[in-house]
């Protein structure tokens, strides 16, 4: 006798099942990321913008009382003068590393040894922090190199106060986020088509002229990426401004870590701690608005040109 044909399940079904199946598994997946997400920054934001509206313990902490002390406290004239100040020092100093960056991350995607440049730009990020900051004061101090090349040579007579002021803050900053800045223009850069600059130059504009008008904008989101990755790490900094700074260069983020370690005014730290969260929140978003334009930009392109 001949046994019976097992029925097979239409095919559609069979697909709904493994879409169904993936689907579950890709929930699974997400779990320990919104884990992660929720416990380190979620939550410790949520702490930061509570106790910003609390009041001041007598020996430290928090009194839950609704309190917007902490914020009258901020808009006193002198943190108004210490937050203009920050916004100087970051502004300069993010301004320097961009315009250093651009030609570093323009000779690198030129060049044919991308990954040896790219291995000399990581480098200082295999050494820690505080020990560049302080070889940068071995460097700048009364008896660093500087001072004492140029006491050799005559060109000075006595020592150059190089440390513990603002130009000193800029130039260990500028040094401390170079790698920040070039990474990203580097990678904008190297997706750019350079025919462009060859048909501008065809056209009769100049080199500059072409640099400036169809490479800069064509390599917008890296330059708005290095410019948010430089400007919000230094506007929160605390070891360099407290190393080589001076009292000239008191910054938000020492106003921070004096309030919670000496002061003990925890909720006026997070009121400044918010005004760093807010900016991260805005650069994160213009350097989003950048990106998705540009992408937008490129896709427009290739269309008209597959109309055409």
């Amino acid at each position: 006798m001949k046994k019976p044909r097992e029925e097979k399940p239409p095919a559609g079904l069979n697909s709904k099942k493994k879409i169904q199946k993936t689907k579950n598994l890709g929930k699974a997946y997400s779990y320990p990321m919104g884990a992660w997400f929720t416990i380190f920054f979620v939550a410790p934001l949520a702490i930061i913008i509570l106790y910003s509206f609390l009041k001041k313990g007598l020996y430290g902490g928090v009194i839950k009382e609704f309190s917007f002390i902490a914020y009258k406290q901020m808009f006193a004239p002198a943190y108004g003068m210490i937050l203009i100040r920050t916004l100087w020092i970051s502004i300069v100093a993010t301004l320097i590393t961009i315009l250093l960056a651009l030609p570093c991350g323009y000779a690198m995607a030129r060049s044919k040894n991308q990954t040896f440049f790219l291995f000399l730009v990581i480098i200082p990020f295999w050494t820690n922090s505080l020990v560049r900051i302080f070889a940068w004061m071995s460097i700048l101090g009364n008896d660093g190199v500087i001072n004492s090349v140029l006491l050799q040579m005559g060109l000075i007579k006595e020592h150059a106060q190089l440390l513990y002021n603002q130009k000193a803050v800029i130039l260990v900053s500028v040094y401390m986020y170079l790698p920040y800045a070039i990474l990203p223009i580097f990678t904008a850069i190297d997706r750019f088509d350079f025919s462009l600059l060859e048909a501008a130059r065809d056209l009769g504009a100049t080199k500059p002229v072409s640099m400036l008008k169809v490479l800069l904008p064509n390599i917008k989101s890296g330059v708005v990426t290095a410019i948010i990755f430089t400007i919000i790490p230094i506007f929160g900094a605390y070891t360099v401004p407290l190393l080589v700074g001076g009292k000239d260069s008191y910054m938000i983020g020492n106003i921070i870590v004096d309030q919670v370690n000496k002061t003990r005014n925890w909720p006026l730290a997070a009121a400044f701690s918010m005004i760093i969260t807010v900016a991260s929140t805005f650069g994160v978003l213009w350097m989003m608005s950048a990106n998705k334009n540009e992408a937008s930009l490129t896709v427009n392109t290739k269309g008209g040109e597959k109309k055409i």
